[in-house]
């Protein structure tokens, strides 16, 4: 029996102490708890601390990626380049070149000037064929239109015309405003549909999305417009949304190449006095054999280039047809008068030859002239 209580009082004050011992493990753990607790937040604290500063360093680059290219880029060349072209065929094939060159070196605006000095100032008119007989100027500014509009909206801006008669064989430019029907974008080009918009509400847009957009204002059917879409768009919705902006705004705040322009001139001086720049051409350069030699040339800063091209004869004989000027030495009209091939190996370089090769040299000049100021490359 004393056995029995020896073992029964061991156990009790087993117990006792074990119940000592758990009161003081919950002290401990609560301690432990609060320990963990403040070094997970601290810890937490300094992570949010180093990606406030990751985000401090990363905002400059950001910025200069949005900040776009502020300057543009134009070539004009003469639309006699295409009755250097036995066929329709090889017609519509070198204007597609011309094009392709055009985009692949980012070209903001191409001027198509006649140097014969005939007053060809639209590509409405009369058609007179696509042969030699046919106006070498009209048909070329048609085909590098048809070319920079996005596909999806040919089909209302180009109805069918001769001049287009051989479209299949071009090659196309894949410049990122022409877009797939399901790729992301924040710009997008379009054109205003024929829908009455409701009360207080924009026009409805066909942007060649499978959605049609609603715009922020109400605009004449048939427009082709640029239109910025909404960040953030309700899949649900029936339509999307987005608001119309300048043309230049895709390039100039986006840092997208976004497409050329398509001019006429009547003749070589209306390439000077008729820019759609307000203050004009403030770099000017013309492209012969008998130029200076590009390897010497330095660029400086401006706001618009342009760069001229001659056509069979140079730029000698579209100033000698230029009723408006009275200068005999081409070199006079340019800011620099070069020669981008110096050395070259055949007696001529054709049109669509020599404006891959002044662009090509000249792209390095460019970027060299913009490497101290605000402004993103050619390539951009």
């Amino acid at each position: 029996m004393s056995t029995d209580r020896a073992v029964k009082k061991h156990k009790l004050v087993s117990q006792a102490e074990e119940k000592v011992n758990w009161k003081k493990r919950k002290t401990d753990l609560k301690q432990n708890t609060k320990q963990w607790k403040k070094a997970k937040v601290l810890k937490k604290l300094e992570k949010q601390k180093r990606q406030e500063a990751a985000a401090e360093k990363t905002k400059p680059e950001e910025n200069q990626k949005k900040q776009g290219r502020a300057y543009t880029v134009s070539i004009a060349l003469p639309g006699s380049v295409l009755d250097n072209a036995q066929s329709p065929e090889l017609r519509t094939y070198l204007a597609g070149q011309i094009a392709r060159a055009c985009v692949v070196f980012c070209v903001d605006e191409i001027i198509v000037f006649d140097e014969q000095g005939e007053d060809v100032k639209s590509v409405e008119g009369e058609f007179k064929g696509v042969g030699k007989k046919g106006h070498a100027c009209i048909q070329l500014a048609r085909i590098l239109q048809y070319m920079e509009c996005p596909q999806y909206l040919r089909k209302w801006f180009f109805p069918v015309h001769k001049d287009l008669q051989y479209a299949g064989l071009l090659n196309p430019l894949d410049s990122p405003h022409h877009m797939r029907i399901d790729e992301d974008s924040e710009y997008r080009e379009g054109i205003v549909l024929n829908k009455p918009p409701k009360q207080g509400k924009g026009s409805l847009v066909n942007c060649g999305m499978r959605k049609d957009v609603r715009i922020d204002k109400q605009l004449q059917s048939g427009l082709r417009v640029t239109v910025q879409l909404n960040k953030t768009q309700n899949q649900e919705c029936r339509l999307y949304k987005g608001v119309v902006v300048a043309p230049h705004v895709p390039r100039t705040e986006g840092g997208l190449y976004w497409g050329y322009t398509v001019r006429l001139a009547s003749c070589l001086s209306s390439v000077f006095t008729e820019s759609p720049y307000k203050e004009g051409y403030d770099l000017t350069i013309g492209t012969s054999e008998r130029g200076s030699s590009l390897d010497q040339a330095k660029l400086s800063p401006f706001k618009h280039l342009l760069v001229v091209f001659g056509g069979l004869q140079g730029l000698e004989a579209s100033l000698d047809a230029d009723q408006n000027l009275d200068v005999t030495d081409p070199s006079v009209l340019f800011d620099l008068y070069l020669n981008t091939c110096p050395g070259q190996g055949s007696r001529t370089i054709r049109t669509e030859e020599a404006i891959l090769i002044s662009m090509a040299g000249l792209r390095s000049r460019i970027t060299a002239a913009f490497s101290d100021v605000s402004c993103v490359s050619l390539n951009n």
